[in-house]
């Protein structure tokens, strides 16, 4: 099937053997009635797919049953693992691990429970690895708090655990083109999703995240002022697109060019995975025009 056919959101997309394996939202409605799984697709060439079908089903009596969001899937010591995101009826949405032996899965439960606090409502988290500590790097959510915050907290070397407690990095007001949005319950605020880290060829530390623009979804960078996680980090003051697509990552084709790859429009159930070629001169990133979709 080709890309355009893919209902997806939040794509996520790995990269071995010469080989694409997408990863994402997958569920035809990820916003009403119980998760039914992970689907992946593969691909040899980022506009023809074949289905993989679902690389995580629901096991009976997992604490997640509903809102199956945002998996990212990383090789980690030899195995592979699916950091996503989970909920219930009256249990705070968390990002939780699963693991398995290949890329396109089975994967199973690994971690008990959800990574991030019991008593927060967190979503997409992303692994990161500085020095050989692992981390995870995850949003607190603005329904919860107002101002969306990204966090991070380091892991057991297993990723089975949190150690400590999370730290924050920024929050969404810092960004100038965010805008205040409203949730039903009431709460207005700004929104923070979807980070993800790039190590930029001038060896700064970039990380991608999300909120609502004036314009729509977008996406915006922040930088750490040491090159590490435990620096300060700012928010550019400007998206880096902002036209109602966003949850980004970066990943190198097999020809060696760079991709972002966002979903767009943000609605269900129009939304699909889009690739966007990306220049990084010194750390300063930019779109060509070129789009993979």
């Amino acid at each position: 099937m080709k890309l355009n056919e893919i209902q997806i959101r939040d794509p996520f997309v790995y990269v071995e053997d010469g080989r694409y394996y997408l990863y994402g939202s997958t569920d035809h409605d990820i916003w009403k009635g119980q998760g039914g799984g992970f689907h992946a697709y593969l691909s040899q060439d980022l506009l023809n797919w074949t289905p993989l079908g679902n690389v995580f089903d629901r096991p009976e009596g997992y604490w997640g049953k509903i809102n199956f969001w945002a998996p990212e899937m990383h090789a980690y010591r030899g195995k592979y693992y699916l950091f996503a995101s989970f909920k219930d009826e009256g249990v705070c949405r968390g990002t939780a691990v699963l693991k398995a032996d290949r890329p396109e899965g089975p994967f199973r439960p690994w971690s008990e429970r959800a990574l991030t606090p019991d008593t927060w409502e967190c979503l997409d988290g992303t692994l990161f690895v500085e020095d050989g500590a692992p981390y995870l790097v995850f949003c607190h959510e603005w329904v919860q708090i107002g101002d969306g915050e990204v966090r991070c907290v380091r892991l057991s070397d297993d990723l089975s655990r949190p150690i400590g407690e999370p730290r924050l990095l920024f929050t969404a007001s810092q960004a100038p083109w965010a805008r205040v949005v409203s949730h039903s319950t009431g709460v207005n605020g700004y929104v923070t999703d979807g980070p993800n880290m790039y190590r930029a060829e001038n060896g700064a530390l970039l990380m991608f995240w999300s909120t609502l623009s004036p314009s729509g979804y977008a996406i915006g960078c922040a930088r750490s002022d040491n090159g590490r996680l435990d620096g300060q980090w700012s928010v550019d003051q400007t998206p880096l697109f902002d036209q109602d697509g966003g949850h980004g990552m970066i990943f190198t084709a097999l020809d060696g060019a760079k991709y972002l790859a966002i979903h767009m429009p943000n609605h269900t159930p129009d939304e699909r995975a889009v690739f966007m070629e990306l220049k990084d001169e010194n750390g300063l990133l930019s779109l060509t025009g070129k789009k993979i979709r």
